[in-house]
C-alpha cells in the first residue's frame, strides 16, 4: 500500500504537507513511503507494524526527532545511511525488523555506530559506555551477523564488521596513550570476560583518550587547565583527610 497525500493530511489533520509535524501511520500495511520526500518538517513519525523495506525517502526529513519503525521489513542496517544527516534524531525504535539479527549487543553497537546522536534506541536509553564502545571501531559497521534473508528488497548483502570489544579496547587505548605520551592502562583494568561490563572508570578514561585526538591546540589547553584545577582540588581534599583514617 502506498502512503498518499490524502491519507497523510487526514491523519495529521493538516492542510498541506509542509505543515505536518506529527504523523501516526501505525499498522497501515504500508510498503511505499515516497511521499516523505514532500514532508520535510515532520518531527515525530510513527510507522510501526507496516511492510516498509527502505528508508531512502526519509533522508530529507531533517527536523525528525523521533522515528518509530518497529515490526517492518527492513532487511539491512545499511538503510540507516539514509538517516545519517538527520542530526535532530534522538529516538529510534527499530526492533522486530529482520536487520536486528540475533545478537542484541552487536545490533545496538551497529546502530549507534551509524547514528551516534541517538539518546534512546528501542525504548532503552543509550548509555555513555555503549556509545563509546560503538565509536571505538574504525571499521564501518553495517549490520549485525545473521543469516541472510532471501528476497531482500534492498539488494544489499547483510554484513557485520566483527570485532572483539575487549581486545580492541586494550589495543586502541594503548595506542592513543602512547601517542599522547601517557602511561597505558594495565590489562587488569579491563574485564577478562566478554559478558562482563568494562569497568566504568577504565571505560571513561578510554573515551576521554579517544576524544583528545580530535581537539585542536586551544581546546587541548582548556582541557589541560581543567585537569590541573581538578588535580589541585583532589590534592587539597586528600590533605584534609586525617592520617588516622588511612
Amino acid at each position: 500500500m502506498k502512503l498518499t497525500r490524502k491519507l497523510v493530511l487526514s491523519r495529521a489533520k493538516a492542510s498541506d504537507l509542509e505543515s505536518v509535524k506529527k504523523l501516526n501511520c501505525w499498522g497501515c500495511s504500508l510498503t511505499d513511503i515516497t511521499i516523505f520526500s514532500e514532508i520535510p518538517n515532520v518531527e515525530v513519525l510513527t510507522l510501526s507494524a507496516n511492510n516498509i523495506s527502505s528508508l531512502e525517502h526519509l533522508s530529507n526529513c531533517l527536523s525528525l526527532t523521533e522515528l518509530y519503525l518497529r515490526r517492518n521489513d527492513i532487511q539491512s542496517l545499511s538503510e540507516l545511511n539514509h538517516l545519517k544527516n538527520l542530526t535532530c534524531l534522538k529516538v529510534l525504535w527499530l526492533a522486530e525488523n529482520p536487520c536486528c539479527g540475533t545478537d542484541p549487543v552487536k545490533y545496538r553497537l551497529s546502530v549507534l555506530k551509524n547514528l551516534p546522536g541517538l539518546q534512546k534506541l528501542d525504548n532503552q536509553v543509550v548509555t555513555e559506555d555503549e556509545l563509546a564502545l560503538a565509536l571505538e571501531d574504525e571499521k564501518e559497521v553495517i549490520t549485525p551477523s545473521a543469516p541472510t534473508i532471501a528476497g531482500s528488497t534492498n539488494g544489499i548483502t547483510d554484513a557485520y564488521s566483527e570485532f572483539d570489544p575487549l581486545n580492541y579496547s586494550i589495543v586502541k587505548t594503548k595506542k592513543i596513550s602512547a601517542q599522547l605520551g601517557m602511561k597505558s592502562l594495565p590489562r587488569d583494568r579491563f574485564s577478562s570476560s566478554r559478558e562482563a561490563s568494562l569497568k566504568k572508570k577504565s571505560h571513561t578514561l578510554e573515551a576521554v583518550l579517544l576524544l583528545l585526538k580530535d581537539l585542536d591546540l586551544e581546546e587541548l589547553k582548556t582541557v589541560h587547565c581543567a585537569t590541573e584545577n581538578k588535580l589541585r582540588a583532589r590534592s587539597r581534599q586528600k590533605e584534609k583527610i586525617p592520617i588516622a583514617q588511612h
